[in-house]
């Protein structure tokens, strides 16, 4: 049978058209993230590349090693198509001008005033935009009902100020046989900027001036609260371990039911609920030492490097992390908090109010912002650190301030 030639074209052109939707669909774009988020991150990605033409290919950087191989990664050209980084290294990777500039993209999404504040906050540096939120975690305070009533304290009310926080970790101590009343990760910087520093704020003080370019340490909310834990820590209201924990047992002293209290984040009710049922635990702001409360914000910021070879994909992508699809049924489905103000309220947070409570501190919370964050706070061999543990376990609160504040001064004036 011999094909007119009509038709012989009308083939060729639509075999191209198919060659060209295949092409279209081998599409991959390239997607790195710390080792902290594998765990949901790797989820999405399947999720994703079950229900899409483009794919996504996913690298998990180990957290220690994840600024220099980013770094080393865009200035060899080498850049990943799309970064989930930690909201408080953007400003960071914005000044050394390795994140593509987004702001027009952000501000045309519909619901571009419910992002996290906190996020969008610190994905501008001067004047441009850099990232949008990706996920959402909030600081507050975690306590266990059951060792509450034992020492003789109501288990529908948490401590509303400092002092009661003291007092009732002190109650719960006495309870003797390893039972302890507070816990912190006391050798973790990133930990305690997360959970220590809302006691400050909530107290009228801070660690950075209003403008973000000094260190303000020196002001009586951080020094009431780094006296607070000192007290603690002299009374035995806090384990040992507490004192060489690096963030390694930053929630699990608190899944053994002998701990009273522990700061801790929103991931810790979905947690618990899957993997420590048999504890009954309660959640509350972060007080003041007069009352009050503050929160830290934070979670991670989603960003196109400097050098994809896919900005329009690498947004699609971006765009669908930012969807009810991934922010609720995959996010707030497994005890995380949406980083949109307008999915905070959702089937799964009306569940339990106990996500109402970190919700509402996520959008209450505040960051801060610098570009000297890790080597400040995040180093284990940093000035916070350093002046935590002098405060707290060493010589005592007024040389440990001392001491960190010509450190941060040091640091801050590096260019």
């Amino acid at each position: 049978m011999r094909i007119p030639p009509t038709l012989r074209r009308l083939t060729g052109v639509l075999a191209g058209l198919l060659l060209a939707a295949a092409a279209q669909a081998q599409t991959e774009i390239s997607f790195w993230v710390r080792a902290p988020d594998a765990g949901f991150v790797e989820p999405l990605v399947k999720n994703w590349n079950a229900s899409h033409n483009n794919k996504v290919a996913l690298t998990v950087i180990p957290a220690d090693d994840f600024v220099t191989k980013f770094g080393t990664a865009v200035a060899g050209g080498a850049a990943p198509d799309v970064v989930a980084i930690d909201l408080i290294f953007v400003p960071a990777f914005s000044q050394a001008g390795q994140l593509m500039e987004i702001g027009a993209e952000a501000k045309a999404l519909p619901y571009a005033k419910s992002l996290s504040p906190s996020h969008v906050r610190l994905a501008m540096y001067e004047g441009r935009q850099y990232a949008v939120p990706f996920s959402a975690e909030s600081s507050f305070l975690v306590y266990n009902k059951d060792l509450f009533k034992k020492a003789g304290l109501d288990p529908e009310k948490p401590p509303k100020t400092m002092g009661e926080l003291e007092s009732y970790a002190k109650k719960i101590a006495g309870l003797g046989k390893g039972v302890k009343g507070f816990y912190f990760s006391g050798a973790c910087g990133g930990c305690n900027i997360f959970t220590m520093t809302p006691y400050v704020w909530a107290s009228g003080g801070d660690v950075f001036t209003p403008d973000n370019k000094q260190e303000a340490l020196d002001n009586p909310a951080l020094r009431n609260t780094l006296a607070m834990y000192r007290r603690l820590w002299e009374a035995g209201a806090i384990p040992a371990g507490a004192k060489t924990d690096n963030g390694s047992n930053f929630i699990s002293p608190f899944f053994t039911g002998k701990i009273g209290m522990i700061g801790s984040g929103a991931f810790s009710i979905g947690l618990l609920k899957k993997e420590h049922p048999e504890l009954d635990f309660g959640v509350t702001p972060l007080p003041g030492d007069k009352g009050g409360s503050s929160s830290f914000a934070g979670g991670d910021s989603i960003a196109i490097p400097k050098g994809s070879k896919h900005k329009k994909e690498a947004w699609e992508f971006i765009q669908w992390c930012l969807s009810p699809e991934v922010q609720v049924e995959q996010f707030a489905k497994n005890g995380s908090l949406p980083v949109r103000a307008d999915l905070a309220d959702n089937a799964y947070s009306r569940q339990d109010s106990r996500f109402a409570v970190a919700s509402a501190q996520m959008q209450a919370g505040r960051t801060p912002y610098s570009v000297k964050f890790n080597q400040l706070i995040n180093d284990p061999n940093g000035p916070w650190l350093a002046m935590i543990q002098e405060a707290v376990f060493g010589p005592g609160v007024d040389p440990a301030i001392k001491n960190a504040q010509a450190k941060f001064r040091q640091i801050l004036a590096t260019p």
